[in-house]
């Protein structure tokens, strides 16, 4: 099993910056995909970053150019930095793991509020 615990969120005023952290324990194995998904009200949950132990990224439309996937393999971490932050990017974020035989995480999400 493995457990994922995400920090960082909170309340922010548009166009401003925020991390997110997320900490994977238990059995990891390599290589995986870890990754960051938002939910705002009354949507589905979407895509936000993903990052390979390989170091290879995807980013939602949405987000490219203003959000930046990195990880810590070492420490199994993964963080997402959040830079001109929207009211739009409100939601709840997720932090997720998958394995190499698809075997699938989340953390319990941490809200990100932006508003003036």
């Amino acid at each position: 099993q493995v457990q994922l615990v995400e920090s960082g969120g909170g309340l922010v005023q548009p166009g401003g910056s925020l991390t997110l952290s997320c900490a994977a324990s238990g059995s990891i194995f390599r290589p995986n995909v870890m990754g960051w998904y938002r939910q705002a009200p009354g949507k589905q949950r979407e895509l936000v970053a993903t990052m390979s132990s390989g170091s290879r990224t995807n980013y939602a439309a949405s987000v490219k150019g203003r959000f930046t996937i990195s990880r810590d393999n070492a420490k199994n971490m993964v963080f997402l930095q959040m830079n001109i932050l929207k009211p739009e990017d409100t939601a709840v974020y997720y932090c997720n793991l998958v394995g190499i035989r698809t075997d699938t995480y989340w953390g319990q999400g941490t809200q990100v509020t932006v508003s003036s």
